[in-house]
């Protein structure tokens, strides 16, 4: 499988847990650097290979053998963060920007040696859970999307989604958070961190994991 493939599926199963994302080819083709047309050739010719669900004017879905493709895909880029982090120190940006290379590369049997070396972590540096072999995912449940925490509580950062480098910086800085308060009709939240009050987006508060 191409590695053009292979960023294709694992985009729409990643947006496929986002709220704030869709999966229409569009967004698709925005995430990856590409047209339109190029994302909606894609999607039909990946769907005549059984990986992708096409229908015009639609969101994009995976069928049962695209999901494990994609899950096989993001297993091996989370064991090289994991080790990348741990055996050279290197930061959560750079191991994010290496793994993207590095995953299409690795065998399935070298992903296995890696993760056995490593003591079968279950989860990357990031907070992100490690999909087994046979393409199970365990998320935790008590972690709970930024955009919907409860006002009045205090969290601790603990999954990113985004690999934005002013994004790690934020959360780097700032791994406790008080939400004052939901706005909802805005798509608004407001934090307490470090004593000051910030506005945070909803396309940021949805790519953000804490944990009380």
């Amino acid at each position: 499988m191409s590695v053009s493939v292979e960023n294709f599926i694992k985009t729409i199963y990643k947006y496929q847990k986002l709220d704030a994302f869709d999966t229409k080819p569009g967004s698709i083709a925005k995430a990856l650097g590409i047209s339109n047309a190029a994302a909606t050739d894609m999607a039909r010719k990946l769907a005549q290979r059984k990986l992708v669900e096409y229908r015009k004017y639609q969101p994009l879905g995976l069928t049962f053998e695209g999901e494990q493709k994609a899950l096989s895909i993001i297993r091996k880029h989370r064991i090289w963060e994991t080790f990348l982090f741990r055996v050279f120190d290197m930061s959560l940006l750079e191991i994010h920007k290496e793994a993207e290379l590095l995953e299409h590369q690795t065998s399935d049997f070298l992903a296995e040696k890696l993760w056995n070396y490593l003591g079968q972590p279950t989860h990357d540096p990031h907070g992100d859970p490690i999909p087994t072999v046979e393409g199970a995912i365990d998320f935790d449940e008590g972690n709970v999307i930024l955009y919907k925490a409860d006002s009045g509580v205090k969290y601790e950062i603990s999954r990113l989604i985004n690999k934005d480098e002013e994004f790690f910086q934020f959360c780097n800085d700032n791994s406790i958070v008080q939400i004052i308060n939901q706005y909802k009709k805005n798509k608004i939240t407001e934090l307490l961190v470090a004593d000051r009050k910030i506005l945070i987006p909803y396309e940021f508060a949805c790519q953000v994991y804490v944990k009380k």
